[in-house]
């Protein structure tokens, strides 16, 4: 799993840098990529069920939030705002992907992708930790867009439900039913895994 970027500074240092932006500074506008870049191409890489594609797409995040500045209204978090972007594009994106058949979890020939956890003690281990973790992404990544960025907003970014909605643009308690039928939903498609331990 990919770091959480700091979150020593605050949200009101990133609207100063937003303003310095805005007016052209490139070093401020440098200094907000350093500080959400992994946020950013961590819930994309997790929206698209691999990191394929994520640094790319995190470009486009940033592109935007550069051309977008000088019309930049602090009237949300500037992470919800940026957030939102990313949520945007995302479904773009794998709006484009669906079209052309592609399947996030398999390689471009057909093969399924390996993901290997260099933490396991015994091959035996790392096997079953990755069968986990490839079932774990398939099933993230089987889920309908809204609850999928639900989840991964929820459970790798550690949002509260008040960031989530106005990201997905609903009201909290949409999100709370979003992440109810997404964990009911991979409870169900993850019960072989559950069982067996």
């Amino acid at each position: 799993m990919m770091d959480l970027p700091d979150e020593s500074f605050t949200e009101d240092e990133d609207f100063a840098l937003m303003r310095s932006v805005g007016r052209g500074d490139e070093k401020a506008f440098e200094k907000l990529i350093e500080r959400h870049q992994l946020r950013v191409i961590g819930t994309i890489s997790k929206m698209l069920g691999n990191f394929e594609g994520a640094e790319d797409l995190g470009q486009q995040v940033f592109l935007r939030v550069w051309n977008s500045a000088p019309r930049y209204q602090a009237t949300a978090k500037f992470t919800t705002w940026l957030l939102t972007i990313v949520r945007n594009l995302v479904f773009n994106e794998v709006r484009r992907r669906q079209r052309a058949q592609w399947l996030p979890m398999e390689h471009s020939d057909g093969t399924p992708r390996e993901f290997l956890d260099p933490n396991a003690r015994t091959g035996t281990q790392q096997c079953e930790r990755s069968e986990m973790s490839e079932a774990v992404d398939r099933a993230i990544a089987s889920l309908p867009e809204a609850q999928r960025m639900a989840i991964i907003l929820r459970r790798y970014e550690e949002l509260p439900y008040e960031d989530i909605a106005e990201v997905l643009k609903t009201t909290v308690s949409s999100v709370k039913s979003l992440l109810f039928r997404a964990r009911e939903e991979l409870r169900l498609k993850l019960a072989p895994f559950l069982s067996e331990e």
